[in-house]
């Protein structure tokens, strides 16, 4: 939390998190809002469909730079909050949205 009482990205979930060096970037995964249409997992093998809930869900929170196209992909794609997404790709060095980045400002783009 910064000293003004805002959360700041990289904060949010879990805290048992590997090393910024190793893995730079963070899904912030907004699971209340995802709807099961499945395209993340169309274009990311970090994202799996969950026949149990009907729902997405990363194999993975933290990414490194191998695997940041294909999640940013899946950002990209989910159609959830009125095509805003549900997925969003946190760079932990700076706090900023990667994606899907709707403001264009790299603030993060959470509704809850």
């Amino acid at each position: 939390m910064s000293d003004d009482g805002i959360q700041r990205a990289s904060d949010v979930g879990s805290s048992d998190a590997p090393p910024v060096e190793e893995k730079p970037y963070k899904i912030v995964f907004e699971a209340n809002r995802c709807f099961g249409a499945g395209k993340c997992a169309e274009v990311s093998d970090n994202w799996i469909m969950s026949l149990e809930s009907g729902i997405a869900r990363p194999r993975s929170f933290f990414v490194g730079e191998d695997d940041l196209e294909h999640n940013v992909r899946a950002a990209a794609v989910c159609p959830a909050k009125k095509d805003d997404g549900c997925i969003h790709v946190i760079d932990r060095r700076t706090d900023e949205e990667v994606a899907p980045d709707p403001h264009g400002d790299g603030t993060l783009s959470v509704d809850w």
